[in-house]
């Protein structure tokens, strides 16, 4: 029977709860040919087969342990790495084992067994896994790209208490996003005093449908990332969990933008205390890792009925009690309408930014027909356009809608 000695591993047990690892570990310790075709098979999937060792260091890589964590924060200890440092020699020892398997599953002539291979080293592990160098070079990734599922993540999603990853967020950039300055730049002069810790305000961000609210929040979110900026969508019936939400977040050494898309509530809606006491109010207070941002296509995010007026004794206190949620966002920026010289401004940009191959005038009046046709002027309409556009021309095809 071989050892592998992964039962003493400190930091990286779980990088053993890997399907392919585990079944390999069994193969290597009991020399069970069933476990080896198990493990093969996992590998085929991921085209790892012929590099075990590339694998395994990309589970290291991702997993989420107390030396990655602390490499985040900047907060190691010389005991910490030791630790580490030892944990990674014991893996790479395990993975040799796909080059030099037990007797019982060596090729032979009659069915041999598929030849697994330890394969070339990653380059962030280099040729010695438990090396000081190589801790260095993993504390580096760390410290600039976080730990674990946030690694690879700039966006989640909350499920049963849960994070969970958003696998496809957007790419827009802030140089994609065409005119609004004076928007743009209060949204993300607010979000830098957020990632560097100074004071800042929960955002409210409003106007008409298309404006570019929530790109402008996707696109600050990919410029800070690097810097430790995360967000967390929640939807509006996951508003009461608000707080346990912030909680949460509060022990992660991320800034989190708490992200509302598209908010709106009934006055009488019990999720309306909830967002108020957690703006302002109550114990959970702004905390310095957590900024709540939501988008409205009203300033009142509270509906308001004409008989909330007629039938108030004190109307002028109902207005205020609809004003008060709003008021409570120490930013609110407004994304107006877009007019018809705006919007055409936009599309020539984005037509420049797209290189299309069409004279302006023809390229003012076929948006401005777009604009009828499809109900209107916005920067999303303006961008739909531009994109129709490069795709007609890119098929020879002449540009009719």
């Amino acid at each position: 029977m071989s050892r592998t000695r992964t039962e003493e591993l400190i930091l990286l047990k779980d990088v053993c709860a890997d399907e392919a690892v585990a079944a390999f570990t069994e193969a290597a310790e009991r020399g069970s040919a069933a476990a080896y075709a198990r493990a093969y098979a996992l590998l085929l999937a991921e085209d790892a087969e012929n590099s075990f060792a590339a694998y395994l260091a990309r589970k290291v890589l991702f997993d989420d342990n107390l030396f990655a964590r602390r490499a985040f924060s900047g907060t190691l200890t010389p005991h910490l790495i030791q630790a580490y440092r030892r944990d990674l020699g014991i893996l790479q020892s395990l993975a040799s084992f796909a080059d030099r398997p037990p007797e019982e599953l060596a090729p032979t002539e009659k069915d041999p067994l598929p030849a697994m291979r330890s394969g070339t080293d990653d380059a962030l592990f280099g040729s010695d896994w438990a090396s000081e160098e190589t801790a260095e070079r993993l504390e580096a990734f760390y410290r600039k790209n976080g730990f674990g599922m946030f690694i690879a993540n700039k966006a989640f999603t909350l499920a049963d208490g849960a994070l969970r990853p958003v696998r496809n967020t957007s790419a827009i950039t802030l140089s994609d996003l065409k005119d609004y300055e004076d928007e743009k730049r209060a949204v993300e002069n607010n979000v830098i005093n957020f990632v560097k810790g100074l004071p800042y305000s929960d955002m409210l961000l409003y106007g008409d449908k298309g404006t570019g609210k929530s790109s402008t929040v996707h696109a600050v979110l990919n410029k800070y990332a690097e810097q430790g900026l995360r967000a967390v969508e929640l939807q509006k019936d996951q508003l009461a969990e608000i707080n346990a939400v912030k909680e949460l977040l509060s022990a992660l050494p991320f800034h989190f933008l708490l992200f509302i898309d598209d908010l709106s509530l009934e006055e009488k809606d019990e999720k309306v205390t909830s967002l108020k006491a957690s703006l302002e109010g109550s114990m959970n207070e702004k905390s310095a890792n957590v900024m709540i941002v939501a988008t409205s296509n009203r300033r009142h995010i509270l509906k308001e009925n004409f008989s909330d007026r007629d039938n108030s004794v004190h109307a002028s206190d109902t207005m205020e009690e609809q004003l008060s949620l709003s008021d409570r966002f120490g930013l609110t920026v407004r994304f107006s309408s877009t007019g018809k010289r705006e919007y055409l401004s936009i599309v020539t940009q984005l037509a420049h930014d797209m290189k299309l191959k069409i004279g302006d005038e023809e390229l003012c009046a076929l948006a401005e027909r777009w604009a009828i046709v499809k109900g209107g002027r916005s920067p999303r309409r303006a961008r739909q356009f531009a994109d129709f556009v490069y795709a007609s021309l890119a098929e020879n095809r002449e540009i009719d809608f």
